[in-house]
């Protein structure tokens, strides 16, 4: 798995990057740049990539895994992530 060192390593060796802090300046602004839109309710679509947006779920009734009780669970808001194209061909 990698996790968000290995990322800005790679991230500084793709873009030959001098520093690993302008590369997680640089991953840093993506991420904020992506969540900023999605908070204003706004798509973000990365050609290749996938898109990222944000979905409306519905009031439903749902199970306590524990005692096995009934339990409402509210509408909420929650991002998703649909893979584009080249993205899906990669991890094939």
């Amino acid at each position: 798995q990698m996790k968000r060192e290995g990322l800005l390593e790679a991230v500084m060796k793709a873009a030959k990057m001098e520093t690993k802090k302008s590369a997680q300046e640089a991953v840093d602004a993506v991420f904020e740049t992506i969540t900023k839109a999605l908070s204003r309710g706004e798509e973000v679509g990365v050609t290749g990539f996938g898109t990222f947006r944000v979905v409306k779920t519905k009031a439903r009734m749902g199970l306590n895994p524990k005692t096995g009780e009934k339990l409402q669970i509210k509408a909420g808001i929650k991002p998703k992530f649909k893979a584009g194209a080249t993205l899906k061909d990669a991890v094939k």
